[in-house]
């Protein structure tokens, strides 16, 4: 995967004599909130009523959205990023990072919540359960993608962020934070795949 760090050398000859400018940015976008709260509210009610139908919308909407996003990050914006001249990767950073401190977790909730509930409704949880071992590996590779996706590439989103937003930010952190975002990114998105594996396989059992 290319190199997402911001080098000196790349800077464009109109922007020698100064750091490039970086545009008005919120951390967090208010605007998204309302509706990571309303499906969050959505994903209690539905572990709630114990609905299957819910649980199985939010369990398989929210692991959809969660993969596709990670390999779109990992394997198509990752190298794209890193051909982007300095002043388009902090436009993109700008417009882009925020939204993902919203959406990460929201689908990480949904994702986890709802499948943890609906093993429960379906007794998949069960020992004597007959691909008891299969769904254990699942909860295995799903605890470390959420580890990954909490643990790192969050951390490492919102560190991009408030790294922009000081007086003169370090181009060298940046781009390192921004590997960390992407390469993670990536990798969740492949252990996903190992999940959808597992899954599809103990749906047709």
């Amino acid at each position: 995967m290319t190199d997402t760090a911001v080098h000196v050398g790349a800077v464009p000859p109109q922007s020698v004599g100064g750091p490039p400018p970086i545009p008005e940015f919120s951390i967090v976008p208010v605007r998204g909130i309302p509706i990571a709260a309303a499906l969050l509210v959505g994903l209690i009610v539905a572990i709630a009523t114990n609905s299957l139908w819910a649980l199985t919308f939010f369990h398989v909407g929210g692991g959809g959205l969660w993969t596709s996003i990670d390999l779109f990050l990992g394997l198509i914006i990752g190298p794209i990023l890193g051909r982007l001249s300095v002043p388009a990767r902090i436009e993109f950073t700008v417009r882009f990072m925020p939204k993902m401190v919203v959406i990460m977790p929201t689908l990480v909730a949904m994702t986890l919540g709802a499948g943890f509930q609906l093993a429960r409704h379906l007794g998949n949880l069960e020992t004597n359960y007959p691909h008891h071992g299969w769904l254990v590996a699942s909860y295995v590779i799903v605890g470390v993608m959420a580890v990954i996706a909490l643990g790192l590439l969050e951390p490492a989103n919102i560190a991009v962020l408030f790294e922009l937003k000081k007086p003169r930010p370090n181009p060298e952190r940046i781009g390192k934070l921004m590997k960390i975002f992407v390469y993670t990114a990536g990798i969740t998105g492949i252990l996903q795949i190992a999940t959808i594996v597992i899954m599809t396989f103990l749906a047709s059992r």
